[in-house]
């Protein structure tokens, strides 16, 4: 027997001259259209193209220093950091260099480890100062507090590290090689 409620035809029924699945199919097509476009957007160098795939780098880059610390861990935390952020600084500079920025053929992976590194070894910096500086205004507080100031402080750096990256290190306009 049928629901009496599954013969009320609702609103969006009557949007598609009674077919809900017309609605599905349009729907479908809306977000396949979209995706191709975001695709082709993403692969394209536009700084939102650009920016989107460097966050991608970034991900994958903290995932291996977390994979790295972790397996460094008994060598004690501060091998452990080093080791992690090594790693990922590599992974990131040479993902940045392919694929975020298009730049193989123009950035030698010299070039890339060593001016991408130069930046992020400023923003460990950066990091290590915001947070003894914190400490000396503020004095002793929560973890979270400074996994908060940790997290703001290296966004900052992010978007200030994509910038150079993007106009220093990976420009179209410099044909450096090593």
């Amino acid at each position: 027997m049928t629901c009496p409620s599954l013969l009320h035809r609702g609103p969006l029924a009557g949007a598609t001259g009674g077919h809900v699945s017309d609605l599905t199919v349009t729907g479908i097509h809306r977000v396949a259209d979209a995706a191709v476009r975001a695709r082709g957007h993403l692969r394209g160098d536009d700084t939102l193209g650009q920016f989107a795939r460097y966050v991608v780098v970034g991900a994958l880059s903290t995932l291996l220093y977390g994979l790295v610390f972790v397996a460094a861990d008994v060598a004690g935390d501060q091998v452990a950091n080093l080791a992690g952020a090594i790693a990922s600084t590599l992974l990131a500079n040479e993902l940045h260099r392919r694929l975020t920025f298009h730049a193989g053929g123009q950035v030698s992976w010299f070039t890339a480890q060593w001016e991408g590194g130069g930046l992020a070894v400023i923003g460990l910096v950066a990091t290590s100062l915001a947070l003894a500086g914190f400490q000396t205004l503020v004095g002793d507080v929560r973890p979270l507090v400074q996994i908060a100031l940790v997290t703001g402080v290296t966004g900052a750096i992010g978007l200030v590290r994509f910038v150079a990256l993007r106009a220093w290190v990976f420009s179209t306009g410099s044909a450096r090689r090593e």
